[in-house]
């Protein structure tokens, strides 16, 4: 019989194995999964502007990495995980930022692309690797096996299904799958990478490669009813399945394994498995609903161009010839460092160089790309910001979905947004074969806005331990 799945309430450390036979607690193993939400310690420098409501000048070092690591370190060591999927970690500030897994006794490879990217760190003293990682498009695929002078401790005497099973390789697919109206893509980087994995289990010559030991994890960036988790669950899809009332594939496509993967948070059935990003409701108070076109072309609310009519008139202090009030130079920097505490940093103030008047005069070494074409923006000297140049700003920050970033600076330039609750989706989730039985899942819990003084991240993390069958 069966015995139900343990359901732990985190962070906490994992039970024991669930039987005293030495070879299944060799391979009974725990992983979790965790958006760590960039900025680390050096890129990036908005990650106050994301707390809600904003925080007092007493408050901001609990935004600042220090604090965040220290809240990270502290349930890493209390939950004990053997592999610990990460994402959003910074490459450039990398092996300084989480140099404490290695003290936890961690090893690690990291996502060879792009700024925000997943990392996969495994317990050296029970786990090895038994093949070079996979990097694919946004998906990072390890396989592992229990340490050889672990196992060969363990099946000393033992019986040949015991070391059969301290033999067995383990596939952990770590995904941070791609944001926005991207259902496509989505789909497209979980067959790549399940492929990936049975691609790997044919090369090493498993018995069974559509019906090995996987585990799939990560930022998935999308509910229930998105195409990527749909084709983990259901095994395949069609083009009748549309998301955001589009296809998100052109013909039948099917995972290469023999069945569909479990829902390993589901698995505890006396309750919804909880939502893993908790942040302030904004979009509602936002953005402009009724037309259809609310997501795939946002446009700000009558609330909030109200909002930015009565900023925008506090704030300048000149009248165009047309008799209309316009925020000089002087102006514009008063609010760009009101809202990002210095000149020359953030969106808002490239796009409000661009309205008014700024424009790229070429000069460059070919060098540096778009980090050297944003050094070279400055605000024209005898420019203008006018109403609708002002409503522009604001408007692309919303087309990029930085709900947060308007809050906050609506916040501070006295027109806070309305609080009317809490977002909250599971966007993070944990899948596993059939041969990979859940023992324990580990939820957690948070009632209020993602980070804050207790929560690092707008995420929270999803835990569980499986045994690996014979």
């Amino acid at each position: 019989m069966l015995q139900p799945v343990q359901h732990l309430i985190g962070p906490t450390c994992f039970p024991a194995p669930p039987s005293s036979d030495v070879a299944a607690a060799a391979w009974h193993v725990s992983v979790l999964s965790y958006n760590v939400l960039l900025p680390n310690s050096i890129d990036g420098w908005w990650n106050y502007k994301m707390y809600s409501p904003p925080l007092s000048e007493e408050q901001l070092h609990i935004s600042q990495w220090g604090h965040r690591r220290d809240l990270l370190q502290q349930r890493m060591q209390t939950i004990n995980a053997d592999v610990v999927c990460l994402q959003e970690v910074a490459p450039v500030s990398f092996q300084d930022d989480f140099r404490f897994m290695t003290e936890l006794g961690y090893d690690c490879e990291m996502f060879k692309r792009g700024r925000f990217r997943p990392a996969t760190f495994w317990k050296r003293d029970k786990l090895e690797l038994v093949s070079p990682p996979v990097h694919k498009d946004r998906t990072l695929l390890t396989a592992f096996q229990v340490k050889e002078s672990l196992a060969a401790a363990i099946n000393e005497d033992e019986t040949t299904r015991q070391t059969k099973q301290c033999d067995k390789t383990l596939y952990v697919l770590n995904c941070h799958l791609q944001a926005g109206k991207e259902g496509k893509r989505r789909v497209r980087q979980l067959i790549e990478g399940i492929g990936a994995v049975v691609n790997l289990a044919k090369k090493r010559r498993e018995e069974k490669p559509e019906n090995i030991p996987v585990i799939v994890c990560g930022d998935f960036n999308g509910g229930l009813e998105c195409g990527a988790v749909r084709l983990l669950e259901d095994r395949k899809l069609d083009e009748t399945f549309l998301e955001d009332g589009e296809p998100v594939v052109s013909s039948r496509k099917e995972l290469r394994l023999e069945q569909p993967l479990v829902d390993v948070m589901a698995t505890v059935t006396h309750r919804e498995p909880p939502a893993t990003l908790v942040v302030s409701e904004l979009i509602s108070t936002m953005v402009e609903s009724g037309d259809g076109t609310s997501y795939e072309n946002p446009k700000l609310s009558v609330s909030m161009l109200e909002r930015l009519r009565r900023i925008h008139d506090r704030m300048a202090t000149t009248v165009s010839p047309l008799g209309e009030k316009v925020m000089s130079v002087e102006d514009v920097e008063g609010w760009l460092i009101k809202i990002n505490g210095q000149l020359g940093r953030g969106s808002e103030f490239r796009e409000a160089a661009k309205q008014m008047g700024w424009k790229d005069d070429g000069k460059s070494d070919g060098k540096g790309g778009s980090d050297a074409a944003k050094d070279r923006i400055k605000l024209p000297q005898d420019g203008v910001l006018n109403y609708d140049g002002f409503v522009n700003v604001y408007q692309a920050e919303l087309r990029q979905g930085k709900f947060w970033g308007i809050a906050y600076d609506m916040a501070v330039l006295g027109e806070p947004l309305p609080d009317v609750g809490l977002f909250q989706s599971r966007y993070d989730r944990m899948y596993c074969s059939a041969v990979v039985k859940p023992y324990a899942v580990m939820d957690f819990l948070c009632d209020a806005p993602c980070p804050n003084k207790d929560e690092p991240s707008d995420h929270l993390p999803i835990a569980a331990s499986f045994s690996i069958s014979p």
